[in-house]
């Protein structure tokens, strides 16, 4: 899977990858940036209102997630602890030419590299507010230490990945957040929903990143 992906400049002038073999793109063609922004900071991460924060991402992909997460703890004065998983990591020959460091000129020019060439099931700091450990694993064996104040759930879609959408997948989730956690998804879809919710979750359709109507937002409820 890391053989056959092509760059594609999305609708907002920020690149994404598409891979053949799964006939998906990373992210929204409409716009990767607005969409990792809508959904996963704006819903997520800033939902949560916290001085520090622990979160989880499913599906580390281009790092582009990790990357805005990175720069929001930063402008903000958050510490965040950050955990990745990734089956399929890219090879260099990708990430090298994705960019997304031009979205925040004050941030090192390097910094994809350096999320990338983190060393796998080690903790990094990146900065005086961000650290960041990665693993390379299937989620569907994965198992979470320490709780987590919000997941970022960014597998490819339940058509091209279904094994990662079902119940016991969300109820392991919803078991590894902390009273009042959020799981946040560009994914709408009404099965989905209706599997979160049987895994425990209160769930709430929220208006779409560009090009789509509609994400959902999960939370574990105060219990």
């Amino acid at each position: 899977m890391v053989e056959d992906f092509i760059i594609v400049r999305t609708a907002d002038g920020s690149d994404t990858l598409y891979s053949a073999s799964m006939d998906e793109s990373y992210h929204s063609r409409n716009g990767a940036l607005q969409e990792s922004m809508h959904v996963f900071i704006q819903a997520g991460l800033r939902d949560r209102k916290l001085d520090s924060l622990r979160v989880f991402e499913v599906g580390f992909g281009t790092g582009l997630n990790a990357l805005l997460t990175w720069r929001e703890a930063e402008e903000k004065g958050i510490h965040v602890y950050y955990e990745a998983i990734e089956a399929y990591p890219l090879l260099p020959s990708m990430y090298e030419h994705l960019h997304f460091e031009r979205e925040s000129p004050s941030f090192p020019s390097d910094a994809m590299q350096q999320l990338h060439q983190c060393e796998w099931g080690t903790i990094t700091y990146l900065g005086p507010f961000f650290s960041i450990c990665k693993y390379k694993a299937d989620f569907n064996t994965f198992e979470f230490g320490l709780p987590f104040d919000v997941v970022y759930y960014d597998a490819f879609s339940p058509d091209k990945q279904p094994e990662l959408w079902t119940e016991s997948i969300f109820r392991k989730v919803h078991q590894a957040l902390n009273p009042n956690g959020l799981l946040v998804t560009y994914c709408a879809k009404g099965e989905v929903r209706r599997r979160m919710q049987r895994a425990g979750f209160q769930t709430e359709r929220l208006p779409g990143p560009p090009g789509k109507r509609e994400m959902l937002r999960a939370t574990r409820g105060n219990q």
